[in-house]
């Protein structure tokens, strides 16, 4: 297995944005969905453009409107979707760049949702509640598998301390943490990024 993908999401201030780079994160997610890491364009677009080159810049949206995602793409240099509402193929494929979709593991039916997304980039399987938005703090059962072979992206109640045996069991392409490095919600603990990434890579290697 190539070493594993990391993604630190929810970041909303640029000393985060330098500790996940210099942990060596792939990918920064910003929140443009409901959330107390949602930012603004403006703010978003200074930290998006601080990012180093080979460092993939994600927006996640949960059903916000074409004109809203497009606002937002008018400000912030993003690399990435990310969508964890109810939006189909077709709306997931408009902007003009990749797209992950966020599947929840939680539905009773995980691989027709799958198979509803056959553009997409990446799947990106969470705990939450089908409909609902990420974020929860809480895992799945790693050993459940979907029927895809698109990366697969492991969120849901990840963090230092339990990335390394999600890594082993699930052998996903990435894994993606919010919560699980904070010191309170939105403010990144620098200690946590750093071995969360560091647990994870050891993990894969």
């Amino acid at each position: 297995m190539a070493g594993v993908k990391v993604k630190i999401c929810g970041l909303t201030r640029a000393v985060d944005v330098t500790a996940a780079v210099e942990a060596g994160a792939d990918y920064l997610g910003f929140v443009f969905a409901r959330s107390p890491r949602r930012l603004e364009p403006g703010a978003a677009a200074e930290l998006a453009a601080s990012a180093p080159p080979g460092v993939q810049r994600v927006g996640l949206f949960m059903n916000a409107s074409a004109d809203a995602v497009r606002d937002v793409l008018a400000q912030v240099p993003l690399d990435l979707l990310q969508f964890h509402g109810d939006e189909d193929n077709e709306f997931c494929t408009g902007f003009g760049l990749p797209f992950i979709k966020a599947v929840s593991m939680m539905d009773n039916d995980p691989d027709g949702l799958v198979a509803a997304f056959p553009d997409a980039a990446g799947l990106l399987l969470d705990s939450h509640a089908p409909g609902g938005a990420g974020g929860t703090g809480r895992t799945f059962d790693w050993g459940r598998r979907v029927a895809s072979d698109k990366p697969l992206w492991l969120a849901g109640g990840l963090g230092p301390d339990n990335v390394a045996e999600a890594v082993r069991r699930f052998r996903p392409w990435a894994v993606d943490v919010s919560s699980g490095v904070e010191s309170r919600p939105g403010i990144k603990d620098p200690d946590r990024v750093r071995q969360f990434v560091l647990n994870a890579r050891s993990a894969s290697a």
